[in-house]
């Protein structure tokens, strides 16, 4: 179990920490269709019915720079409803608004009991319980909110604590405070995003506090995010074996959108895709891809063959084993005018998909580019056009709303870059026309991001790396309107509400595979270097991203690991 120690301040901040004003999105949230448990503002998950609670009342904060007012604030939450009990407190920065939530929980009726399959019984435990007592885990005092007291639940046997409680007294909390769920309707989560490190002079361990997950995340993944923290004095941000998070039984997930909801959801928040006012390599539809020449080889023939509009003439599921791939038309005049796209009939093609165990939706929304231009690599102040290093045929990129499922409220926006990518909360967001982010496409990668700039892919303290351009422009796609959902698994398609293209199914690649001669580019780009910042042409190499070098063709989007898994950040 945690041992604990005090931590007093040696110094006093001049002012008070200040308290974050609460988010809220620019216009109000329309009436969302009715149908289905979306926006219901309660969403069961089997044995449990839990809330989303966003109003929070204060309980603790303290500084990490003394001296100066910026910290973190220990929160309890507010206004939970009769029946329902807490699960844990809430931390988040002060420098940010307060934008954030726990769950709070009661217990269904059940009109069966529960095969106990390890024992051959039947499980009548309640599916909440209270605590037997708790364990102090840390303790510190703050020069204006006083002591702050951190406790860990010590749940019953066979249940699980989902989080930690904070108080401003020493006196043990009383077990009323907070409930226990049982094991069986937890899973296990891990820590990410450290918010708070605190050294202390009575041990070579910090306390640290971060924000928490389920491990497995992804549409077909159940663990449902409790929005509580976990600190510890342990060097090591995985041990979070004392708490849990929660899991979501009901397998009909009906707090999921239904089809109006969606085209609703699309209508309200479908961003606006800006492209540099210099790009040059457009986006377009699939259907004016294939129209306009694209073909389709495969191994052992040298003659490509031409793509109906619709895709129906691609090979259909399998695996990215090299047999087949798309690829330009061999006609100089055709190929140029494919590499340059046709923005009046790009969409985005839309996937909708469970996350965090059904209590959010993701929409994913798919920009399709016919042709992805040569990089711009950044040497120090030095920014050098490359001629072939970075170019391949059929660019797929793409951006992810994440919608709350007991609000309709969007929460958080991915941005994919790439490799991998980041997510943004709402309040980090650029917004236009009411309630629409605006996504920024860089020059030739098309690779999104939440603001206008400069943004460098690599080691950015050395100043060397892929250099991505964002910027606004008359260039621009409006998602709101000009969109096709293409996928979603969990709504019942009996009615043919949602049918999926052709060329969705097509796994193989959209683009020939390409070894670039990059030594003789990167000899001529060291040529171009000031000596203080020449590097040998091995040093240089390992430096840059390694799609830089060559690119395998792109898959389509059901190729990608985050089709069915969770968004890959950086």
């Amino acid at each position: 179990m945690f041992g604990w120690e005090c931590f007093c301040w040696n110094s006093v901040p001049d002012s008070y920490l200040s308290e974050p004003e609460p988010f809220s999105l620019p216009a109000p949230l329309p009436q969302w269709p009715q149908g289905s448990g979306f926006a219901s503002g309660r969403i069961s998950l089997g044995r449990l019915e839990v809330v989303q609670i966003t109003k929070f009342e204060r309980v603790w904060s303290c500084t990490n720079s003394r001296g100066k007012p910026h910290g973190f604030i220990f929160y309890r939450p507010l206004e939970i409803p009769d029946g329902f009990f807490c699960l844990g407190h809430y931390c988040q920065s002060n420098e940010q608004p307060l934008r954030g939530h726990v769950l709070v929980a009661r217990e269904t009726s059940s009109s069966e009991p529960e095969a106990d399959h390890c024992h051959g019984s039947m499980l009548e435990s309640p599916a909440l319980r209270k605590p037997i007592n708790y364990s102090l885990i840390w303790s510190a005092d703050s020069p204006h909110d006083g002591c702050g007291y951190f406790w860990l639940p010590n749940p019953p046997v066979g249940y699980k604590a989902m989080g930690i409680i904070v108080t401003s007294k020493p006196d043990e909390p009383e077990v009323e405070e907070v409930r226990c769920v049982r094991e069986d309707l937890t899973e296990t989560r891990e820590t990410c995003d450290l918010l708070l490190s605190m050294d202390s002079k009575f041990s070579k361990n910090s306390f640290k506090v971060w924000n928490t997950r389920p491990c497995k995340r992804g549409m077909l993944a159940r663990g449902v995010s409790v929005g509580t923290f976990f600190c510890s004095t342990y060097s090591d941000s995985k041990q979070v074996a004392d708490i849990a998070c929660l899991k979501n039984l009901d397998s009909t997930l009906h707090a999921m959108p239904n089809i109006d909801q969606i085209h609703a959801l699309i209508h309200h928040y479908g961003p606006t895709v800006y492209f540099h006012p210099d790009e040059i390599y457009m986006p377009s539809s699939v259907q004016w891809f294939f129209k306009n020449g694209a073909l389709l080889y495969s191994r052992g023939s040298e003659k490509g063959k031409a793509i109906d509009y619709q895709g129906s003439n691609l090979p259909s599921g399998g695996t990215n084993d090299g047999a087949f791939w798309i690829d330009l038309p061999s006609d100089e005049d055709a190929r140029n005018n494919l590499k340059k796209g046709n923005i009046e009939s790009a969409e985005l093609y839309v996937h909708v998909k469970s996350a965090l165990g059904g209590t959010f939706t993701d929409i994913a929304m798919w920009v399709f580019c016919p042709f992805n231009g040569p990089a711009i690599l950044k040497v120090g102040l030095v920014n050098i056009e490359m001629n072939k290093i970075g170019e391949h045929v059929g660019d797929w990129e793409h951006f992810t709303l994440r919608v709350s499922n007991f609000t309709g409220e969007l929460w958080s926006v991915f941005f994919s870059q790439h490799s991998g990518g980041e997510w943004v909360n709402a309040y980090n967001l650029e917004f236009i026309d009411g309630n629409k982010p605006v996504v920024y496409s860089s020059r030739h990668g098309h690779a999104s991001f939440p603001h206008p700039g400069t943004y460098l892919q690599g080691p950015s303290k050395l100043g060397i790396g892929v250099r991505n351009e964002a910027a606004r422009s008359k260039l621009r796609v409006d998602s709101s309107i000009k969109y096709q959902i293409v996928a979603a698994e969990y709504v019942d398609v009996g009615g043919g509400a949602i049918r999926e293209p052709c060329w969705l199914q097509y796994m193989r690649e959209w683009g020939p595979s390409i070894v670039y001669d990059s030594r003789s580019e990167i000899d001529k780009l060291i040529d171009l270097l000031p000596v203080f910042v020449r590097f040998s042409v091995e040093n240089l190499v390992e430096l840059f991203p390694t799609e830089v070098y060559g690119e395998e063709g792109p898959t389509g989007p059901k190729g990608k690991a985050n089709w069915v898994g969770d968004e890959r950040c950086y």
